[in-house]
């Protein structure tokens, strides 16, 4: 059989597939499109879809232009609520990308040469915190989580945590947050020595499984652990979509409760059998001290004390769920924060509307939502601004990040990074490949011009409701003034070929943007990095009030089993739900209450004889 890849020219330049006998009338050779060279080969377009007849390709056919138009009928481009949905104002030309190195495909290799960061960090005591130091004016950002669905191992799903400051006392960061926390992003937690109560505060940009499926994971597993107060959820408020399907006196209602507040209380609901089966174990304390931490302490977390105030968010009621004997101090106790925007509005003009969600004076953090644009009404953004608090520091700088989750092209971002001409040390974006060319990696091949119309359609589909391709993020960027400090693509399949692609196409709109850190770059050269899992980036300002952003990887332990609990003294902890009759003390848990143990082998029979080792071995 012949190698398809030895027919395939890497580059067609011209993008012609040319036979004299069909020249036109003019003399000139006639161009085929994609659908016409495959029409001619015998190939229908199903063949290609399920790729199993890819080495009888001739070279006529994969001659044909990669970048030749698309024709999308319109049933395929389904556009009717946006005239410029599928507008083709643009010409096309060759960018001269390329995919048959399977070397490239395979590596990310700017990663690879980043300096080392190694998680944990031996701590004086056995019981003392094993977190890396932070300075009392740095911000911390380590990518969790940095995969567009469907992907492999190489990336897990969305996941952004943000440190802030130092507490000597503690020997931890004085905050702490998570945004998103998508499919496989709790691996790279604990990886990281990131333990559940420092990740007490979860920022949902929206409801795709990508982005919050892991909760389930931070949930239930924390309370267990070292988190023993309430896990906090930020995030959307309900989409008011219509219903399609509601019909007055019908049972399908006409709008769905689809907020991040009712997706807690089913969360919460759902998670019962879990919740409960783990409560032999002390989910809660009280400080000897009276006080709790507070970046652990919702008082500080910045609610509206006004029920009419619509500048910032409301604090909910009560636990989510359906029970009421649920105690509110609980670590199992689920609290959710719906973001009231009226995603119905009419934003064409205007400034962006935002709305704080979090404002802790003691920890120096202010974080902001704004509206993006992604798939259903619903999705926002986050800017998060961090300075040192301590009341004896003058001068101290504020650092900011925003991270937007996953939208189209939209001016909020523009305006919001833009940041009043003050820009953002860190703008993390995301930024997904050209249609055709995810068509392609999803279908296992190495050229566009091999994936037919209809698949490249759907996936265009999608990009329209939802996402930046690679070209629009450069334009997007080259709109932001000042250029952010360092501007992180995320949501993207990094790899040595699709970054090299990448940034032809940001060059088309920013020719002197660089990757990597440089000392004195123009003021007019902006810097993007592109995001993989364990990525650290730290935000700091020197002596000479020069900002800095250090890029890093996280060095990990393949084979390690936890991050470093920070548990509370056992004196503090409070008594297990699921306690022994007589108990005394706070872990007087009863393991054995929930479960029917008549059928057990224990390790003695009941003549005393030995069965096996009770230690285990």
């Amino acid at each position: 059989m012949n190698d398809p890849k030895a027919q395939v020219p890497p580059e067609h330049p011209g993008g012609k597939v040319t036979n004299d006998s069909d020249a036109d009338t003019t003399g000139a050779p006639r161009q085929f499109t994609r659908r016409e060279a495959l029409k001619l080969s015998g190939l229908g377009l199903g063949g290609l879809a399920v790729g199993g007849a890819i080495a009888s390709l001739t070279a006529d056919i994969t001659a044909a232009d990669d970048l030749a138009p698309r024709t999308c009928t319109p049933d395929q481009d389904c556009c009717a609520g946006d005239s410029q949905c599928d507008l083709g104002c643009c010409p096309e030309s060759s960018l001269g990308c390329h995919w048959t190195s399977t070397a490239k495909a395979q590596r990310y290799s700017y990663y690879d040469r980043l300096r080392k960061f190694q998680p944990f960090k031996a701590g004086a005591l056995p019981t003392q915190p094993t977190v890396q130091t932070l300075d009392k004016n740095a911000m911390r950002i380590t990518l969790m989580g940095t995969a567009v669905p469907p992907r492999n191992l190489a990336q897990r799903m969305m996941s952004v945590f943000v440190e802030v400051g130092w507490n000597e006392d503690t020997q931890l960061p004085l905050d702490s947050f998570v945004f998103d926390c998508g499919t496989g992003s709790s691996g790279s937690y604990n990886s990281m020595n990131v333990s559940f109560r420092r990740m007490n505060k979860v920022f949902l940009t929206h409801l795709h499984a990508d982005h919050m499926s892991d909760l389930t994971h931070i949930y239930c597993f924390g309370a267990a652990a070292d988190r023993k107060t309430p896990l906090w959820v930020w995030g959307p408020g309900p989409s008011k979509v219509p219903n399609p399907n509601y019909q007055p006196g019908g049972s399908a209602p006409e709008y769905y409760d689809d907020g991040t507040a009712a997706f807690c209380s089913h969360l919460r609901d759902a998670c019962r059998w879990h919740s409960e089966s783990m409560s032999f174990l002390s989910t809660a304390y009280v400080p000897a001290s009276g006080t709790v931490p507070a970046c652990e302490d919702p008082d500080n977390f910045g609610f509206a004390t006004d029920p009419d105030d619509t500048t910032r968010v409301q604090r909910p009621a009560q636990p989510a769920g359906q029970y009421a004997d649920d105690d509110p101090s609980d670590g199992y106790a689920l609290f959710p924060v719906d973001i009231p925007f009226d995603f119905g509005s009419d934003w064409t003009e205007g400034s962006s509307p935002e709305i704080i969600v979090y404002q802790n004076a003691l920890t120096g953090v202010t974080i902001t939502a704004y509206p993006v644009i992604h798939c259903r009404q619903g999705a926002v953004a986050y800017k998060l601004q961090y300075r040192n608090p301590d009341p004896l520091v003058t001068g101290a700088p504020t650092l900011s990040m925003i991270f937007t989750g996953d939208t189209k092209p939209e001016r909020f971002t523009v305006e919001q990074a833009n940041n009043n001409g003050e820009g953002i040390d860190v703008l993390i974006h995301e930024m997904g490949v050209p249609p055709e060319v995810w068509a392609m990696k999803m279908a296992r091949l190495d050229f566009p011009s091999l994936v037919p119309d209809a698949d490249v359609c759907e996936v265009k589909k999608i990009q329209n409701s939802s996402h930046t391709p690679q070209g629009a993020f450069g334009y997007l960027l080259s709109q932001i003034s000042p250029f952010p400090g360092l501007t992180v693509a995320t949501h993207f399949p990094s790899a040595d070929d699709t970054v090299q692609c990448a940034m032809k196409s940001l060059k088309e709109h920013l020719p002197t943007v660089y990757q990597g850190e440089r000392p004195n770059p123009p003021s007019n050269a902006p810097r993007v990095t592109f995001a993989f899992d364990l990525m650290v980036l730290d935000v700091s300002v020197d002596d000479n009030g020069k900002r800095r952003i250090v890029e890093r990887r996280g060095d990990i332990d393949l084979f390690g089993y936890q991050a470093t609990l920070i548990d509370p003294p056992e004196d503090e902890q409070l008594t297990p739900k699921y306690h022994c009759p007589d108990a005394s003390g706070a872990n007087a848990g009863d393991p054995l209450l929930q479960i029917n143990s008549t059928t057990t082998l224990w390790p003695c029979d009941e003549d005393g004889n030995c069965r096996y080792r009770d230690d285990g071995y």
